[in-house]
């Protein structure tokens, strides 16, 4: 499980309160559930308004994905592409038939599934890539609405600090008050921007990262797929889907890629 995204929150957040208590102040101070209820609740009604419901229920899914995805090394899955292509260079493709079940990547699974049923490598190609953008769409929709929120909530928080300034106005003849009620109405303002730009924002970026990391491992699969359909030599299976790694991903790829050949 890759925490960066729930370290990178629960640190921030830490640091905020440390700050204030180093400034001699009480974390509890700005911990008002007014103020906190305008931004959190405002900002995804405000995000809903703009999209359909269907983004809106399937924000538990992303959050979660956000906090605790998995990101499977690409070195692994050239592995596993390298080992399929090797026994099917040995044993024909028809004796994958059986691997596939083991297979732990259910889109390399799929493209398996296609080339050992016949398909040919064109509409193979096509169908795989279908998925692909339907996947970019469907992450896409799902980061925006985050994108959204961040885009909102510094905006609700000032209103939440307009409304709370209209308070004290109100109640001027009590100026034994009046400073501890515009502290609480600039907190709305305070929460505003740190959800925009400690959570909702950087939640929306990773989501968008975790897309490209997995549509780049598809694309990865794709070449894969139809260099096993194609009869490839292991070596040059491995050699092409090392060429398509990161940097960082070459040199492990590069080695199990001449072990298998």
């Amino acid at each position: 499980m890759d925490i960066a995204t729930l370290v990178g929150v629960v640190g921030s957040l830490i640091i905020v309160f440390t700050v204030q208590i180093l400034e001699g102040g009480n974390p509890a101070s700005i911990l008002l559930i007014p103020s906190m209820l305008l931004v959190f609740g405002g900002g995804l009604g405000a995000a809903m308004s703009g999209g359909i419901l269907k983004d809106t229920i399937g924000i538990g899914a992303s959050l979660q994905k956000a906090f605790l995805a998995k990101v499977v090394a690409s070195d692994k899955l050239v592995e596993d592409v390298v080992k399929l292509a090797e026994r099917a260079r040995r044993e024909g493709l028809l004796a994958l038939e059986d691997a596939v079940k083991e297979v732990p990547h259910p889109f390399l699974k799929r493209g398996l599934q296609l080339a050992i049923d016949g398909t040919d490598p064109e509409e193979l190609h096509d169908i795989l890539h279908a998925e692909i953008t339907a996947k970019k769409k469907a992450d896409k929709a799902a980061s925006k609405m985050f994108e959204n929120m961040g885009g909102f909530a510094p905006t609700i928080g000032i209103i939440g600090t307009v409304m709370g300034l209209v308070h004290v106005l109100e109640n001027l003849d009590k100026p034994e008050s009046l400073g501890h009620s515009i502290a609480a109405a600039f907190c709305a303002t305070l929460w505003g921007v740190l959800a925009a730009n400690l959570l909702w924002l950087p939640i929306a970026n990773r989501l968008g990262r975790l897309s490209q990391l997995e549509v780049d491992q598809m694309e990865l699969t794709i070449e894969g797929v139809l260099a096993i359909q194609s009869g490839s030599n292991p070596r040059l299976v491995a050699q092409k889907l090392r060429s398509l790694l990161p940097p960082g991903g070459k040199p492990a790829a590069e080695d199990k890629g001449k072990k298998a050949a």
